[in-house]
């Protein structure tokens, strides 16, 4: 009989959670109002703090607008409780992001000046505080700013590198304002639990491509969303991580070592060359079974009503991982069209698998390109759960939750 589950899902951990947002005098002051915005999708609170320098650039109507409730500007605003609102807020707050962070509030943040309400807020918090530190290439690189980022990592403040290129003021270098959605990610990282803080994870995503001639391939619908959530969702929650990826059109991952394939033969050789260093191995790739025999040199010209293509099998990269896995966890993703059960057990049982996440390609929720899966675990012990249909993201941490709460416990008896 399956055993039902009853461990808990982690919730998105910005989610209700109250969130100042400081933005000072800078041109890229402009995406602190998308950075509002992807943080209201997530769920937070926001509220805003802008320095007077601030205002040249972005209107507190603006972030007013779009909070529903007042910007603090100044110490001596009116109101009832404008002479504490920058004290109440570093009270409520459980994390505060600055965005831009000027050299200015730099400066004065790691030598304690507390002169006007967002410095002076800045004082009186707790919580995480994250900088963004955004200004002129020269500036950034001073030996006084240099100094004070210094300062203040030490104090245990989240510094996020600034972006190089070209600048508004014309200089080419770094100090530019990182994204938006690079900021969010760093925040959710920085309020997730660590608790795979020291393990080394391999992930696998996306298809793989074997080519027939010089312009086709044989390949399959993979997006790698459903992988990259996996990644993402584990460099959160503390891993160190390797994505080996195969084509897709997702960016880059923050603080993930990225590798880059094409074929399933060097999905294979870099699989093999990164898992002596893994201590849990997640396979969600795609990966061809097949390959042609002799690819063509040059195109194939359409010259025949029929043509034959000769396959050849590929490496089983899950299958050389289950006989040389020793003490890691290997968990694999069996994507089937009928008897999902049977096969995803046969799978688990042949390959040496800790856990396989099967789902039934087809269903409208589910498989290739979805924003959404709806998955069931298979574990090495028999316990079988079936999860509603959820987004990736959430779907990765309940794989991650389960690795957790369930399989690392008994690889340490």
């Amino acid at each position: 009989m399956d055993d039902e589950s009853t461990f808990s899902i982690m919730k998105n951990p910005i989610h209700n959670k109250h969130i100042v947002l400081g933005v000072c005098g800078g041109i890229a002051a402009y995406k602190s109002v998308e950075l509002l915005r992807l943080l209201q999708k997530q769920g937070a609170q926001v509220r805003v703090i802008m320095t007077q320098n601030a205002k040249w650039f972005v209107g507190p109507l603006t972030f007013e607008a779009l909070t529903g409730q007042p910007v603090c500007t100044s110490l001596f605003e009116k109101g009832d409780d404008a002479p504490i609102r920058h004290i109440a807020w570093a009270e409520q707050a459980d994390a505060v992001i600055i965005a831009p962070a000027t050299a200015n509030i730099i400066g004065k943040l790691a030598g304690g000046i507390a002169d006007d309400a967002l410095s002076t807020f800045l004082l009186a918090v707790k919580c995480p505080v994250m900088l963004c530190p955004s200004m002129n290439t020269h500036m950034y690189e001073s030996k006084a700013v240099e100094r004070n980022l210094s300062l203040l990592k030490a104090d245990g403040y989240f510094i996020i590198e600034p972006g190089a290129g070209k600048l508004a003021c014309g200089t080419i270098g770094p100090g530019r304002l990182p994204e938006p959605e690079e900021i969010l990610d760093r925040m959710v990282s920085c309020l997730s639990r660590r608790d795979l803080a020291g393990k080394k994870m391999l992930v696998t995503a996306g298809p793989t491509r074997e080519d027939i001639d010089p312009v086709r391939f044989i390949s399959n619908p993979s997006t790698g969303k459903m992988g990259f959530s996996i990644a993402r969702a584990a460099e959160h929650r503390g891993a160190k991580v390797v994505l080996i990826t195969g084509p897709t059109n997702l960016p880059d991952l923050c603080n993930v070592t990225m590798v880059r394939i094409r074929t399933s033969e060097e999905m294979a050789d870099a699989v093999f060359q990164h898992m002596e260093k893994s201590d849990i191995i997640i396979k969600a790739a795609a990966v061809s079974d097949y390959r042609p025999r002799e690819p063509a040199k040059q195109k194939i010209k359409k010259e025949k009503d029929e043509m034959v293509l000769l396959l050849q099998k590929n490496q089983d990269i899950l299958k050389e991982l289950g006989r040389r896995k020793k003490d890691r966890i290997l968990v694999g993703f069996a994507a089937e069209t009928e008897n999902l059960k049977k096969n995803a057990l046969k799978k688990l049982s042949e390959k040496n698998l800790d856990m396989i996440v099967g789902n039934l390609v087809g269903d409208s929720a589910s498989g290739f390109g979805s924003d959404t899966n709806k998955v069931t675990l298979f574990f090495r012990d028999g316990m079988v759960e079936s999860l509603d249909a959820m987004d990736k993201d959430s779907v990765s941490h309940v794989i991650l939750d389960r690795l957790i709460e369930r399989i690392l416990p008994m690889k340490t008896e």
